[in-house]
């Protein structure tokens, strides 16, 4: 980055001229409240002189025992000039019409309009006592003067004129405008002496900051190396401590941030989901390897080829062009199939610090398993759907059947109502099966856990369905020893359900004459429970449903055996809960193998060896 060139004087003159600003506005507040008051003390000790002359003698109320007062001129103007001997001020006595009765100077006998102020005059006719200041134009220059005019009452108290005194207040004025000058003198001299401290102080403020700039600047050029010496413990000082202390910290943080960069280019790297980011121009600038595993490119082709040529193999209308029209207002996302694999994408305009568009970033998420396992409740809610159907149908049409009248033919209607009650129990089944299946999920499902012989289990299970694969002249071999012990916690019962239906899938899935093997053994701490069968089997490309809800690989034929094709997903519900888990291997038209895996009781693996 270019440093740009700078005045380095330029905060010191600053700074003295704000010191000089701050004395000449404070001298210029204290001056005009000095000057202002000082004239105000003058024209008050004025008026107060004026006052004190007019109430302290007897002149108003020997005036006022002469009414009218023309008719007296002669005698008021002998009071007037015994009265003024020795005073200042010029005196006037005004009678209502404004004639001048008597005077102090040659004024005698004129108009008051003429030079004296007719406002205080009227104010004093009206009863009050009136001021005025203002000039006397007669002469040049012109004379500042003080005007008062006071009310003269008669006995009765009625105003019959108005005794005026005027008195010339040049002298007060020249003493306000030599402290003015006085004043003006000292600001210039204050000024001046505060520039010159200003520029000190400045100077010694300056110093250490340009110290620093200089530092910072080589600091900015990658030299770290740079020192700052305290040396003082003001704020001045405080700065350099910091930027040693800043110097010291800036190579951890920037440690730190290489640090968080590897951090951040690590989980991106890592993430499931692919990150791409693309500029407006089509170029690619970053995509994490999930990204590049589903684009199938290489890094070499993110720096070659932009990303429309990049796209075009898994979705060619994902251009540039679309994207940024589709998200134009807001944040967009959509599901597409490539390659019969599923992707959900979304994506937006990213924009700087200006809210400008700089390009597109877009989460690629690979959603091919969560498609499947959508896929597959619907599949189950259509399953139970039609499970449910087969058998309302079923019952429906018999009943109607009934209604219609063939309950008078009484074998008709025992054999009508034989296939509604098994449908019924096929309903039945099918419920406590969904629910058996929906506690066990939810956690629901109360466990009877105890510590059992899977021999005695095996044996009762054997001993249950002996009769069924005789009828189908099916051979039950059992190898396992049936005076032995395998102990394993479990619920009894659970196990005995799991067990059953696996026998009852191998006898009903083998043809006449059929052959079944059950075995047990223990392995490195659990015990292997093995039924093994030479019936249909299980075409390869169905084996990894098996366990699906409603599955079967012969629907009419389960059906017609009672089955409700929840057996193998309760079956593997059940180990689960147990710890364990269930295999199933199979050939088409060669036989099933189902084997049955659980953990070996506490009590018995303790010092046990492992067996292969």
């Amino acid at each position: 980055m270019k440093i740009r060139g700078r005045n380095r004087s330029s905060i010191r003159w600053k700074i003295v001229l704000i010191y000089c600003i701050l004395v000449f506005i404070a001298t210029t507040i204290v001056g005009v409240f000095l000057m202002s008051s000082m004239e105000e003390y003058y024209i008050n000790s004025a008026k107060n002189n004026m006052q004190n002359t007019v109430r302290g003698g007897t002149l108003i109320s020997s005036i006022g025992s002469y009414e009218p007062l023309n008719e007296h001129a002669d005698e008021i103007q002998a009071n007037v000039d015994a009265w003024v001997r020795g005073l200042t001020q010029e005196i006037f006595v005004v009678d209502e019409t404004f004639y001048i009765v008597a005077a102090s100077n040659a004024n005698r006998g004129k108009s008051a309009a003429d030079f004296l102020d007719c406002n205080i005059i009227l104010s004093a006719l009206a009863g009050e006592t009136a001021e005025s200041q203002g000039t006397l134009a007669l002469k040049t220059p012109e004379i500042p003067v003080l005007n008062m005019a006071f009310p003269i009452p008669n006995d009765e108290g009625e105003i019959i004129g108005v005794l005026y005194l005027r008195e010339d207040i040049t002298s007060l004025e020249d003493s306000v405008d030599q402290s003015k000058q006085l004043f003006t003198r000292a600001m210039v001299l204050a000024v001046l002496i505060t520039f010159i401290l200003g520029f000190v102080i400045s100077k010694s403020i300056t110093g250490p900051i340009n110290d620093v700039t200089e530092k910072a600047e080589k600091m900015a050029k990658g030299d770290f190396s740079q020192e700052v010496s305290v040396k003082s413990d003001d704020e001045i000082g405080q700065l350099a401590e910091m930027f040693n202390y800043l110097r010291q910290q800036l190579n951890d943080t920037l440690s730190e941030i290489s640090g968080e960069k590897n951090k951040l280019e690590t989980v991106l790297r890592h993430m499931a989901d692919g990150l791409i980011a693309v500029d407006l121009s089509g170029k690619v600038i970053h995509a994490n390897h999930a990204a590049m595993k589903m684009l199938a490119v290489t890094e070499q082709d993110i720096a070659e080829e932009n990303y429309d040529e990049l796209i075009q193999g898994l979705n060619p209308d994902l251009t540039m062009e679309n994207l940024m029209k589709r998200c134009e207002f807001e944040p967009e996302s959509e599901v597409f199939e490539s390659a019969g694999r599923f992707y959900d994408i979304r994506y937006d305009r990213f924009r700087d610090e200006n809210g400008k568009d700089v390009g597109l970033i877009m989460i690629l998420q690979d959603i091919t398993q969560r498609t499947k396992l959508e896929n597959m409740q619907m599949d189950f809610v259509a399953n139970v759907s039609h499970e449910l159907k087969t058998p309302l149908t079923t019952i429906k049409s018999y009943t109607e059947t009934l209604l219609a009248g063939a309950l008078a033919e009484r074998e008709t209607a025992e054999s009508f109502l034989g296939i509604i009650d098994s449908e019924a129990d096929r309903m039945n089944r099918i419920v406590k099966d969904l629910l058996q299946l929906s506690r066990m999920e939810n956690n629901q499902e109360k466990w009877n856990m105890k510590e059992g012989n899977l021999i005695s289990l095996l044996k009762m299970a054997v001993t249950k369905v002996a009769l069924t694969a005789q009828t189908k002249n099916q051979s039950l071999n059992s190898f396992f020893d049936p005076d032995s012990r395998v102990a394993v916690i479990m619920d009894k019962d659970r196990i005995e359900q799991v067990v059953l239906n696996i026998l009852s899938n191998a006898i009903n899935y083998t043809q006449d004459g059929g052959r079944i093997d059950i075995d047990l053994v223990t392995q490195q701490k659990e015990a292997h429970i093995i039924i093994d069968d030479n019936g249909i089997g299980i075409p390869e490309e169905e084996l990894s449903r098996v366990f699906e809800r409603f599955f079967r690989v012969d629907k009419a034929r389960s059906r017609s055996m009672g089955g409700t094709g929840l057996g193998l997903a309760i079956s593997k519900q059940i180990i689960e809960e147990h710890g364990g888990r269930i295999e199933l291997t199979s050939r088409e038209n060669r036989g099933t193998k189902v084997e049955i895996i659980l953990p070996l009781s506490p009590a018995v693996t303790r010092g046990m060896p492992n067996i292969e």
